[in-house]
């Protein structure tokens, strides 16, 4: 007798191989940093995304099966939907992080994060005040940011933080030692890339080198309007919007299939799957914070 062992289906999932989806639930920041890739400030509106709109996201992440959520922004506390939306999250079963700039945490969104699935990121520059102040051009935000990664600690709510040096002096090496004295495990470090504001001009388009090479091929971005790329640093790299297209049927069309294509994988420096900040240190359960 002769037995045929037949070989299992390929995986013809459109997110074979996504971790995370990078939602950018607004344009608005209360800060304006100097080298922020998504050109963010007070004077940028949320965008077009409505809560509905953004529960339908997450709705097809979880039918996907991609695990894991970041919101992110702009400043994502600053949306409405926020709260509501981790909620969602949570009850589709998937992981849930939060990238603030923990400027300002309200006491509602404080009993948000202290979930079981949700973790919290965010970015810091140095120990310095004036320095830290100066590079997020926010008067007062580096002692709000400390102040909340104590809060966060103290709460025991998992937290990463990115350090993104921009040179010239920076106290990049002191503030990671201020971090791990207060008790902060998960730290990174990344150098400025040449996307956003820290581009030469704002008609410079990224060369593919200041991408990590897990977007497109490990992680997805929505922003504030719907559109869809591979992260938050390949903006210019629009491959459809899911306010007019599924979000599966987007990751299963050819101008995906087209990006994913020419974006090498993954060199050896590359920032982790689980990272979503914008590279090297921001990394989601989509890189490592730089913003």
């Amino acid at each position: 007798m002769t037995i045929t062992i037949e070989s299992p289906a390929p995986n013809t999932s459109p997110a074979d191989g996504i971790l995370s989806v990078e939602c950018e639930l607004t344009g608005s920041c209360q800060l304006e940093c100097s080298h922020c890739c998504t050109l963010s400030g007070p004077k940028v509106s949320h965008g077009r995304m409505t809560r509905g709109d953004w529960q339908g996201v997450v709705d097809d992440i979880a039918t996907l099966g991609i695990p894991a959520v970041q919101f992110i922004g702009g400043e994502p506390t600053l949306s409405p939907a926020l709260i509501p939306l981790i909620g969602h999250v949570l009850g589709r079963g998937l992981t849930v992080e939060v990238y603030s700039n923990l400027t300002h945490i309200r006491p509602a969104l404080w009993a948000a994060l202290d979930q079981g699935g949700v973790r919290v990121a965010t970015s810091y520059y140095s120990d310095d005040s004036e320095q830290h102040d100066s590079i997020t051009g926010g008067r007062g935000s580096h002692a709000r940011t400390l102040a909340n990664i104590t809060e966060v600690l103290r709460r025991r709510i998992p937290l990463r933080v990115g350090l993104v040096d921009l040179g010239d002096g920076q106290r990049v090496a002191e503030a990671e030692a201020q971090l791990r004295s207060l008790g902060v495990q998960n730290i990174r470090v990344d150098q400025v890339r040449a996307v956003g504001r820290a581009a030469a001009d704002s008609a410079t388009i990224p060369d593919v080198s200041e991408l990590c090479g897990r977007c497109f091929h490990e992680r997805v971005a929505v922003s504030p309007d719907g559109d869809v790329y591979g992260c938050i640093l390949s903006r210019h790299l629009r491959t459809g919007n899911v306010r007019t297209t599924r979000l599966r049927d987007v990751l299963s069309g050819s101008r995906w299939a087209d990006a994913r294509s020419g974006v090498p994988k993954v060199p050896t420096n590359a920032c982790p799957p689980n990272d979503g900040g914008d590279c090297s240190p921001a990394s989601t359960p989509a890189c490592n914070p730089k913003f």
